[in-house]
């Protein structure tokens, strides 16, 4: 009895029981957290273009899963009420925004060499890390809302 769910909270879309947005989420987490890091070893290196292309690569990877966990999210919180609360809002703004500035990391990215990189590409770079850290926090809280 314990386990019964009230009808106005439905479960989230889930494969044995785990939650799939929960198992999406940190895929582009530790991309975006991965992206920064190779974008310094990059700095670091005198410019060595094989961290370049992992960080491109890291970031066609995370904003694929993001999309996928984004539009998960978005199903989930359209069918539990009980996430429609400021947590579960705010976690998919921040989401959304963390998002859009990676997607901009990608297009920066795409330029050559040093340029890619230093500047612009380093603050997309740590903002969207942030962004993404933040919203994985706040997932937490609006997930333990609806409990």
């Amino acid at each position: 009895m314990g386990d019964a769910v009230p009808r106005s909270v439905a479960r989230p879309i889930s494969i044995a029981r785990r939650p799939i947005y929960a198992i999406l989420l940190p895929v582009p987490i530790v991309c975006f957290i991965a992206v920064l890091l190779s974008d310094i070893a990059y700095l670091n290196s005198g410019g060595n273009l094989v961290w370049l292309d992992f960080s491109s690569w890291l970031l066609l990877f995370g904003l694929v899963f993001g999309l996928i966990a984004g539009i998960v999210l978005l199903v989930d919180l359209f069918r539990n009420r009980g996430m429609r609360v400021t947590a579960g809002w705010a976690h998919l703004l921040i989401f959304v925004a963390g998002w859009v500035v990676e997607l901009l990391s990608m297009f920066v990215h795409q330029r050559d060499g040093w340029t890619a990189v230093a500047g612009l590409g380093l603050v997309l770079s740590i903002v969207g890390a942030v962004l993404f850290l933040i919203a994985g926090w706040l997932r937490r809280s609006a997930v333990e809302l609806v409990r």
